[in-house]
């Protein structure tokens, strides 16, 4: 008896927690502003078998949100788990992990856990190589902000994400074929998704053997490599690659024609990254490319340089040794795939001086960026709050200040001047005692018949999905974003849950100016890749909600895109039982009506680059400067308790979707302050600057899943669907 006590007092409970990018070392635990992040978890328990509960929060970011998983800790067993979670405007988040035990004691803690923050518009590539040494590096700038400058994080196998909404923060991933060896199926699927959706993957061969014995990496790079090896100097090559120019891919182009007159930098240059700027403005340097005036490395253009053999499959030739590809790039979906064919982690490459620069144009950094981007940047509203406008319940209604401030001025002449005088004339100054707690009574009631006539009403739920559809092998990756408004008539808790294959749930994020996201009370139990959750609503409030989720199923419509001459021919089918009734494409910084999709259907259509509505103009009639800021004054007006209506509210509208869908068409900064701040994907400019065209259909009343989100019936509901399909522009005859 006394051994086995001896043995628990000695027992140690191993609990290690990363949030953030990366898993231990100086590059770790970064978090990029209103974007997505992973938080990994390893449990090693060397004591008797307990059940245990995880539960992860934070007090600056979703104040009052908990997260809780629920896991078995045998005897001398290791755990390794992830989750993602979605951060703000977090600069200064620290956040909260604790073990419990099924009897709710605290077994394990880590009550401050801080991460390293950048900027929304800075560049994220993560790293999987062979070795510490191996991890690329980009280019110290010196005088730029540390937010703003091109980050690297280092990810080891065990704890790389196993969801790819968790990766959605990254605009790019080196992996060493030797590291795929390492993945679970899971984090290859999750992996594989994150690059059809608008990932970059880039590939370096380790040895041949590692691609050709794994199946997922032989078909995802575009390049079928030798098993002998080739042996030569560089003669320049690389530094000529580098000096030649940027390189960036069409929908890395630098100068947006989105409106001939409002120009934009894409910044910095990746699938998904936005227009952040305008020309002229401080902290750019039109036609300034630190690329063309790097100072040669003799040492790495005289070394013997090594790599593999490698026969093209498909895609773009982006660096050549003579006749042979030293790196290859093509499209997956939605993102891209390079392949190098040859190591970064070997020498000379490795002690080469110019390394940084290489990774940032091979991650398509503009020169102009490194050249000098440090602008005073600030502030930005949440695109969230333009969607929960459009969704919020119209039996909430606000008091204009004016009329709050006329009842405060009655109230204040009430209690003093009015009652001084009435009690004087009846020369009964006593009175006061009675007539004071009187009056506070009698406004109380008044204050609650004034909330009761604006607010009350019966519990409602209005939800509207942007479901962007990925094509894959013959199925489809639904990639969704359900925004759900919910309005309580009571203070209660209401269920939500999800058992799509990756799900997750969070609060309205405020934007920059609202510091962090809503401070929602909202518990979550987490389920493998999806969620079970209570949200606590006080009477009379909306709050908004937002899942993220990724899941496969059949494809709800397709559409192929043809040259014909100067236009286009655009097939469209609709695969759904139900007609779509208003269909939008935008292609060439132009958008056309469709009409109606019938129901199992197909139409063409053409389209001319005389027709349709250039896409700026639309955006800017319904959003931008030409409607008032109305957008940003809907998102605003969500942060303030009174006002009047109309300022908060947008209608729910194909149109105003479509709107939001392209908000980067209008810039993103105004002078220095930013314009919007939204997660990667939920913005599709880059779709088009690359040269795709877009199709959005509308389906009304109808949600993408089975099973809803809300898990109660409520008196009042609504849903709406816009579908999302990018559409390439299929090769003309003869090409």
């Amino acid at each position: 008896m006394l051994l086995w006590a001896a043995a628990i007092a000695h027992a140690e409970l191993q609990f290690d927690v990363f949030v953030g990018y990366g898993s231990g070392g100086a590059n770790d635990g970064i978090v990029r502003e209103s974007a997505w992040f992973p938080v990994a978890c390893e449990v090693f328990n060397d004591g008797p078998s307990f059940n245990a509960v995880f539960e992860f929060s934070s007090q600056q970011t979703g104040g009052g949100q908990v997260r809780r998983l629920a896991i078995e800790l045998p005897t001398n067993t290791r755990k390794r788990f992830s989750f993602p979670v979605f951060g703000g405007a977090i600069r200064y988040a620290t956040w909260q992990a604790r073990l419990f035990d099924a009897r709710g004691k605290l077994r394990a803690e880590r009550p401050d856990v801080r991460c390293r923050n950048i900027a929304w518009e800075t560049f994220l590539l993560g790293g999987l190589p062979r070795s510490f040494g191996g991890l690329p590096a980009f280019p110290a700038l010196p005088g730029q902000r540390t937010e703003l400058q091109p980050d690297v994080s280092r990810f080891t196998a065990e704890h790389f994400p196993d969801n790819p909404i968790a990766l959605e923060g990254l605009d790019a991933l080196y992996l060493n074929s030797e590291k795929a060896l390492s993945l679970t199926a899971l984090q290859v699927e999750a992996l594989v998704a994150w690059v059809h959706g608008g990932g970059h993957l880039i590939v370096a061969p380790e040895q041949v053997q590692d691609i050709s014995s794994t199946p997922w990496l032989r078909t995802i790079v575009p390049v079928d490599f030798g098993t002998s090896m080739i042996t030569n100097r560089t003669g320049g090559s690389f530094q000529a690659w580098l000096q030649s120019g940027i390189a960036l891919r069409p929908d890395q182009a630098l100068w947006s024609s989105s409106s001939p007159t409002h120009p934009a930098v894409t910044f910095p240059g990746a699938p998904g990254r936005p227009p952040v700027a305008r020309p002229g403005q401080p902290g750019l340097v039109p036609g300034g490319n630190p690329y063309a005036s790097l100072t040669p490395d003799t040492d790495f253009e005289r070394s013997e340089f090594a790599w593999f053999g490698a026969t093209i499959r498909e895609g773009d030739t982006l660096l050549q040794l003579g006749e042979l590809p030293l790196a290859v790039q093509t499209r997956r979906g939605r993102g891209l795939v390079t392949a190098l064919s040859f190591s970064p982690e070997r020498e000379p490459f490795r002690s080469w001086k110019n390394k940084g620069w290489f990774w940032a144009r091979l991650c398509g950094i503009p020169g102009e960026y490194l050249a000098g981007f440090n602008p005073n940047i600030y502030g930005g509203s949440s695109l969230d709050g333009v969607f929960g406008a459009m969704i919020d319940s119209r039996q909430v209604r606000k008091l204009p200040v004016e009329w709050l401030l006329v009842l405060l001025l009655v109230y204040l002449v009430v209690i003093g001047p009015l009652d001084q005088w009435v009690l004087k004339r009846l020369n009964r100054q006593m009175l006061t005692w009675i007539t004071f707690p009187a009056y506070v009574v009698l406004f109380s009631l008044l204050i609650y018949w004034i909330g009761y006539r604006l607010r009350a009403g019966e519990t409602e739920w209005n939800e509207l999905a942007l479901v962007d559809v990925l094509p894959r092998a013959g199925q489809v990756e639904l990639r969704g974003r359900t925004y759900a408004s919910l309005y309580s008539s009571v203070n209660a808790k209401y269920r939500l849950a999800s058992d799509q294959t990756y799900a997750t749930l969070r609060s309205e994020f405020t934007g920059a100016w609202g510091g962090a996201q809503d401070t929602t009370r909202m518990e979550a139990d987490l389920r493998a890749n999806n969620f079970q959750a209570d949200v606590a609503v006080p009477v009379w409030t909306s709050l908004l909600y937002i899942s993220d989720w990724e899941e496969t199923a059949d494809p709800p419509l397709t559409a192929h895109l043809r040259p014909q001459g100067i236009q286009h021919a655009l097939t469209v089918q609709n695969l759904l039982p139900r007609p779509l009734p208003h269909a939008h494409v935008a292609f060439q910084g132009r958008l056309y009506d469709l009409g109606e999709l019938p129901a199992r259907q197909s139409k063409t259509f053409t389209l001319s680059p005389n027709q349709g509505r250039p896409l700026y103009d639309f955006v800017n009639s319904l959003a931008g400067p030409a409607a008032g800021n109305r957008f940003q004054q809907a998102a605003n007006s969500r942060r303030q308790a009174f006002g009047r209506d109309q300022f908060g509210r947008l209608d729910l509208t194909p149109e105003h979707v479509i709107a939001a869908s392209f908000i980067a068409q209008l810039g993103a900064y105004q002078g220095n302050q930013r314009i919007f701040l939204y997660p990667r994907g939920v913005e599709l400019s880059p779709l088009l600057n690359r040269g795709d065209a877009v199709l959005l259909a509308w389906d009304q009343a109808h949600s993408p899943t089975s099973n809803p989100l809300r898990r109660f019936k409520p008196p009042r509901t609504t849903q709406n669907t816009m579908l999302r399909l990018a559409v390439p522009v299929a090769p003309s005859a003869g090409s």
